[in-house]
């Protein structure tokens, strides 16, 4: 169960960052996952060959650009702080 979220999560991200795209995450019985993409039709693509949990979650957050991550000033201080103090 925790893998298929682990997959479901990282094709739910490429959803984001894709503006709704119409991806889904295709679950094989023998553990591995594929992607797919919806073209208008009754087939969607297959966008790559059955995949091991990590490399499938790897593939997937390889596609589209990633997000940038948020950073508070706080943090900012934190971090500026830390190299000061290895100086």
């Amino acid at each position: 169960m925790a893998r298929s979220t682990k997959a479901g999560n990282a094709v739910q991200r490429l959803k984001n960052r894709s503006n709704g795209a119409a991806y889904s995450m295709v679950s094989m019985a023998d553990g591995r996952f594929f992607l797919t993409r919806s073209n208008g039709t009754n087939t969607p693509d297959v966008l790559h060959e059955p995949l091991e949990i990590d490399a499938f979650v790897a593939y997937v957050n390889s596609l589209e650009k990633q997000a940038p991550k948020k950073v508070s000033k706080l943090d900012l201080a934190f971090e500026q702080k830390l190299q000061n103090s290895k100086k």
